[in-house]
């Protein structure tokens, strides 16, 4: 038996994973991702574990090679998009990005800005990220595009004045700060374990 689910969750990639994560404790896999489908398959109760990773500033090539990499340490991995542009022939603009990744199409990451990783629970936790350098190093690609995007709405909201522009140049300045705080802690972590 399958179950087919509509959700949106964007960037908020926490909500996303402790959501699936609900959904393989109660005894469903994901099988298949759509813009904002998610159908699974009945399984034991807690036999899968997911991480979400946001992999929008990488490359077509590295995005397939990390793919690759994750596929052969025997994971399962779903690309997710991060936005609901359903347009065909879409190109974006993403000045955070690699150098080979800053304009995104349909045939490259553009709708797959997302990497959703299955493992079969084995009793350790699962992290994509392990060491204090990796994590820090991760959240800081995080970060850049919410600078971006604070920065372009902020301007916005100041040149047209708009209210609710503003308070999207916010949401990007709250996610923002957020990424900067954790970016301090594992500096700080860093320090201790030296």
């Amino acid at each position: 038996m399958s179950k087919k689910f509509y959700r949106f969750y964007g960037g908020l990639m926490g909500f996303q994973e402790r959501w699936l994560n609900r959904m393989a404790a109660k005894g469903w896999r994901l099988i298949r991702t759509g813009k904002m489908s998610y159908e699974f398959e009945e399984c034991k109760p807690k036999q899968y574990l997911y991480c979400v990773e946001f992999i929008g500033q990488k490359s077509k090539e590295n995005a397939a090679d990390y793919w690759d990499f994750l596929e052969d340490l025997g994971y399962h991995v779903f690309f997710k998009n991060i936005n609901l542009n359903c347009s065909v022939g879409k190109a974006v603009w993403r000045p955070w990005a690699e150098k080979d990744a800053r304009i995104a199409t349909n045939s490259t990451t553009f709708n797959r800005e997302l990497l959703i990783v299955e493992k079969e629970n084995d009793g350790n936790p699962f992290e994509l990220h392990t060491t204090l350098e990796d994590k820090q190093k991760y959240y800081k690609t995080l970060r850049y595009p919410m600078l971006f995007g604070f920065l372009f709405w902020g301007v916005f909201a100041l040149i047209m004045r708009v209210w609710w522009v503003g308070i999207l140049s916010a949401l990007f300045l709250f996610f923002l700060i957020f990424h900067q705080i954790e970016i301090m802690k594992l500096a700080k972590q860093t320090k201790f374990t030296e």
